[in-house]
Protein backbone atom coordinates (compact mmCIF):
# COMPACT_ATOMS: atom_id res chain seq x y z
CA UNK A 1 0.00 0.00 0.00
CA UNK A 2 1.25 3.51 -0.89
CA UNK A 3 2.42 5.79 2.09
CA UNK A 4 2.78 9.69 1.34
CA UNK A 5 5.73 11.36 3.63
CA UNK A 6 6.15 15.07 4.56
CA UNK A 7 9.07 16.93 3.61
CA UNK A 8 10.13 19.62 5.24
CA UNK A 9 12.95 22.16 5.69
CA UNK A 10 13.83 22.20 2.05
CA UNK A 11 16.05 24.78 0.42
CA UNK A 12 14.59 26.66 -2.27
CA UNK A 13 17.40 25.00 -4.66
CA UNK A 14 15.64 21.32 -4.21
CA UNK A 15 14.22 20.33 -7.34
CA UNK A 16 11.31 17.64 -7.56
CA UNK A 17 13.93 15.07 -9.74
CA UNK A 18 16.17 15.46 -6.30
CA UNK A 19 13.85 14.31 -4.26
CA UNK A 20 12.75 11.32 -6.49
CA UNK A 21 16.63 10.21 -6.60
CA UNK A 22 16.95 10.95 -3.03
CA UNK A 23 13.71 8.64 -1.90
CA UNK A 24 14.13 6.43 -5.15
CA UNK A 25 17.42 4.70 -3.46
CA UNK A 26 15.78 3.43 -0.65
CA UNK A 27 12.35 2.68 -2.45
CA UNK A 28 10.28 2.48 -5.43
CA UNK A 29 8.77 6.75 -5.65
CA UNK A 30 5.22 6.73 -7.23
CA UNK A 31 5.08 10.69 -6.99
CA UNK A 32 6.96 13.84 -5.58
CA UNK A 33 4.88 17.20 -5.16
CA UNK A 34 7.20 20.04 -4.60
CA UNK A 35 4.87 22.81 -2.69
CA UNK A 36 5.11 26.12 -4.58
CA UNK A 37 3.41 29.47 -3.80
CA UNK A 38 0.74 30.49 -6.60
CA UNK A 39 1.60 34.02 -6.55
CA UNK A 40 5.46 34.02 -7.18
CA UNK A 41 5.72 30.32 -8.09
CA UNK A 42 8.53 30.01 -5.79
CA UNK A 43 9.04 27.19 -3.55
CA UNK A 44 8.16 27.17 -0.31
CA UNK A 45 10.35 24.72 1.43
CA UNK A 46 8.34 21.58 1.80
CA UNK A 47 7.24 18.29 -0.47
CA UNK A 48 5.18 15.54 -0.08
CA UNK A 49 6.82 11.92 -1.73
CA UNK A 50 4.97 9.30 -1.86
CA UNK A 51 6.40 5.95 -1.68
CA UNK A 52 5.11 2.73 -3.30
CA UNK A 53 5.05 0.48 0.35
CA UNK A 54 4.63 1.15 3.56
CA UNK A 55 8.25 -0.41 4.29
CA UNK A 56 9.74 1.61 2.15
CA UNK A 57 8.10 4.71 3.24
CA UNK A 58 9.30 4.17 6.97
CA UNK A 59 13.09 3.51 5.63
CA UNK A 60 12.97 7.00 4.25
CA UNK A 61 11.73 8.16 7.53
CA UNK A 62 14.75 6.37 9.66
CA UNK A 63 17.62 6.84 6.84
CA UNK A 64 16.46 10.50 5.32
CA UNK A 65 15.35 12.32 8.40
CA UNK A 66 17.37 15.22 9.18
CA UNK A 67 19.72 14.26 6.59
CA UNK A 68 21.67 17.34 4.88
CA UNK A 69 20.53 18.22 1.48
CA UNK A 70 21.10 21.36 -0.44
CA UNK A 71 22.71 22.85 2.87
CA UNK A 72 19.82 21.88 4.93
CA UNK A 73 18.56 19.26 7.26
CA UNK A 74 15.38 17.71 6.26
CA UNK A 75 12.48 16.65 8.21
CA UNK A 76 10.96 13.71 7.02
CA UNK A 77 7.53 12.46 8.53
CA UNK A 78 4.45 10.58 8.14
CA UNK A 79 2.18 12.59 6.19
CA UNK A 80 -0.71 13.66 8.02
CA UNK A 81 -4.46 13.34 6.31
CA UNK A 82 -5.99 16.45 4.63
CA UNK A 83 -8.02 18.77 6.62
CA UNK A 84 -11.74 19.11 5.09
CA UNK A 85 -11.17 23.33 6.78
CA UNK A 86 -13.94 25.35 5.50
CA UNK A 87 -13.89 27.63 8.61
CA UNK A 88 -12.59 30.75 6.61
CA UNK A 89 -9.99 32.17 8.43
CA UNK A 90 -10.27 29.64 11.61
CA UNK A 91 -13.45 30.22 12.89
CA UNK A 92 -17.00 28.37 12.06
CA UNK A 93 -19.87 29.05 11.94
CA UNK A 94 -22.35 28.14 14.33
CA UNK A 95 -25.69 26.73 13.17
Amino acid sequence: MAKKLYVGNLSYDTTEAALSELFGAVGEVVSVNLITDRMTNRPKGFAFVEMSESAAAQEAINQLNNREVDGRSISVAEARPKRDDRGYGGRQRRR
